[in-house]
C-alpha cells in the first residue's frame, strides 16, 4: 500500500514538472504594439492612395516571422482618380511581411466603382504583384451577372481571371 502511494505521489510531481518543462518551451508572443481605432494612409507623390481603417491591430513584427493582424476585421479604400474607389472589406486580416502576402477571411467583400462585387470566406492578396487568389467559393456579381465559382485567381483590374467551375446568371446579347 505504501508503494502505491510512493508511485502516485511520484507521478504527480513528474506531471507537474513536465507540465513546466512545456511551459518554458512555449513561445511567447507578446506583440510590438496595439491600436485601437487604426488608420493608416498610403501616398505617392502628396496623393493617397489607399486608407485602411480597422477597429483593432496587433503588431507582431517583433517575432522570428513578423506579421500584423487584425483580429476585429478592415476596410481598405484605394483611390483612383480615373475609375473611382475600390473597397476591400472583411471580418479579418493578418499580413506577413516577409512573403508579402495578405490573407483576408470571414465575409470578404470587394466593391469595384462600377457596383460589381466579389464576396468570399477567404483571398489572399500579394500587393507586389497586384495579385488576388483564393481556392475558396467566391461570388462574382455585377449588373449583368451573378456567378459562383469555386475558385478565383485575378490581377487588380480583372483582365486577367481564371476561375474554377462556374454556374450563375449571365446577360448577353447575341449577334
Amino acid at each position: 500500500m505504501k508503494n502505491f502511494f510512493l508511485i502516485i505521489i511520484l507521478f504527480f510531481s513528474c506531471e507537474n514538472d513536465y507540465n513546466e518543462v512545456i511551459r518554458i518551451n512555449e513561445v511567447n508572443k507578446i506583440p510590438a504594439g496595439v491600436t485601437e481605432n487604426f488608420v493608416l494612409k498610403y501616398s505617392d507623390s502628396a496623393k493617397i492612395k489607399a486608407l485602411l481603417e480597422s477597429p483593432k491591430n496587433i503588431d507582431y513584427t517583433n517575432q522570428p516571422f513578423p506579421y500584423s493582424e487584425f483580429p476585429s476585421g478592415l476596410k481598405i479604400e484605394f483611390f483612383d482618380p480615373y475609375n473611382g474607389s475600390t473597397i476591400v472589406s472583411s471580418d479579418y486580416g493578418i499580413v506577413y511581411y516577409e512573403t508579402k502576402m495578405v490573407s483576408l477571411e470571414g465575409n470578404v467583400k470587394i466593391l469595384s466603382p462600377d457596383g460589381a462585387s466579389i464576396l468570399s470566406p477567404q483571398i489572399y492578396w500579394d500587393p507586389d504583384e497586384e495579385w488576388l487568389f483564393t481556392e475558396k467559393n467566391i461570388v462574382f456579381s455585377g449588373n449583368d451577372y451573378d456567378i459562383n465559382a469555386s475558385k478565383f485567381d485575378a490581377d487588380k483590374s480583372f483582365s486577367l481571371l481564371r476561375t474554377g467551375q462556374l454556374n450563375g446568371n449571365f446577360l448577353f446579347e447575341d449577334n
